[in-house]
Order: C-alpha cells, then structure tokens, then sequence
C-alpha cells in the first residue's frame, strides 16, 4: 500500500472510533442507563442511591419521579420529562435563574426544571420532599403543573 494511503485510513479510522464513541455515549441517557460514569467504583454507586433506592443522579431522580407520577396519575415520560430538564437545567438541580423576568419580580426559577416558588407550592405533589431543590420534588411539582397547563410534560417543547 502506498504511504500516501496509511495515513489517510489511520485518521479515517481514529474518525469513526471518535464517532462512535461519542455517539455512544450521547446515547446513554437515551436508552435508559442507570449511570453515565459505569467506571466509578462499586461502593460510590451503593452509596449514590436515594431512600427509595434509586441512583441518586438524574436518571434515578426521573424514574422516581416516574413512579410516583404513576401513582398520582400525572401523565408524562422519560423523554418528555428529560428532553425539558435538559433544555431547563442542564440536569443540575441546584440551578437558579437569576436574570428573567421571574428573577426581576422577587421569584426566581430553581432546580431541574426552572419551578417558581408559588408554582411549587400550588403543585408540589405529597410524598417528596417540600424544597424547589430537591431533584424529585421539583421533577414532580413541574409535571404536575405541565399537566394542568399543557396536558403532559411531554406536550413542552419550550419555557413553559
């Protein structure tokens, strides 16, 4: 093969394993996996589990909020739910907006899906926790509010 040729199928090659991985990992959170970071040790991920024994991270905090939804008959899906998490909060439950117009009244947007104080307090669901902060909660309280609102969280394609 000519020497011109190698170089070219190397980078092409390093191209595609680049991709795919990458790829790979984008899909993750698509198909439902429990933990983004599998290489952390296995006292760290019996360690990262909420009281009601899912992961403590966003995959877990949705699908608790999921079963709790379920029992409340509050309508809304994985997708749905972290298709607006993402757009909202990038997945970080501490998030705050501190420069809307909700900021400019007194009431800033908090947590995973941007709730509003007097929206929490309207819509918080029994059996989470009363914070704006808490992953669950607030996942919950804004589906909630999605579902008097829109009809399903999975009917939010922006703020909302």
């Amino acid at each position: 093969m000519p020497a011109a040729v190698q170089p070219r199928r190397t980078r092409l090659a390093r191209t595609l394993a680049v991709a795919a991985t990458g790829a790979a990992v984008l899909a993750l959170p698509l198909i439902g996996s429990t933990s983004a970071s599998a290489a952390t040790t296995a006292s760290a991920t019996t360690a990262a589990t909420t009281t009601a024994g899912y992961t403590n991270n966003l995959d877990g905090w949705i699908r608790e909020s999921l079963a709790i939804m379920a029992e409340k008959d509050i309508p809304g899906t994985y997708d749905g739910i972290y298709r607006n998490v993402m757009r909202e909060s990038s997945g970080n439950p501490n998030a705050i907006n501190l420069w809307d117009s909700n900021a400019a009244a007194g009431i800033p947007s908090k947590g995973l899906l941007q709730v509003i104080d007097p929206t929490f307090a309207a819509y918080h669901v029994s059996g989470t926790a009363y914070d704006p902060y808490d992953p669950v909660a607030n996942i919950t309280a804004a589906c909630h509010y999605a579902q008097h609102r829109y009809g399903s969280i999975d009917n939010v394609f922006g703020a909302y």
